[in-house]
């Protein structure tokens, strides 16, 4: 495979010319990598997802809920964000959100230490 780029000028139309009530767009795979942007409604529908999950705050404000947390996190634009296979989470409390999501190894997760380095 040769080297990908997508622009967020590009990502956002192609999410805005997706079908009447797709909140993502599908933007990259390659193995078992799954990359999209995401604008998502309020509420935010997501449903557990069973592979790991990241995303990275390309425009927006808002919280952050993930099941087993105290409490919603904050975020903002350009932050990261990693959510573990399985686990149940959504966007709270948002505005003008869009977000990359990057979908990526086995399903149920990966095994290894949650360590920031």
């Amino acid at each position: 495979m040769s080297a990908c780029h997508i622009s967020f000028v590009e990502a956002l139309a192609r999410l805005s010319d997706a079908p009447q009530g797709e909140f993502f767009v599908d933007l990259f795979r390659h193995g078992t990598l799954r990359v999209e942007l995401y604008a998502p409604p309020d509420p935010d529908p997501q449903q557990p997802h069973s592979q790991d999950e990241i995303y990275i705050v390309a425009s927006g404000s808002g919280e952050f809920w993930v099941e087993g947390l105290d409490a919603p996190m904050p975020f903002k634009e350009h932050d990261f964000l990693f959510v573990p296979a399985g686990k149940a989470h959504r966007f709270v409390n948002f505005q003008n959100l869009k977000v990359w999501v990057l979908f990526y190894g086995e399903e149920g997760g990966e095994r290894a230490a949650e360590t920031p380095i």
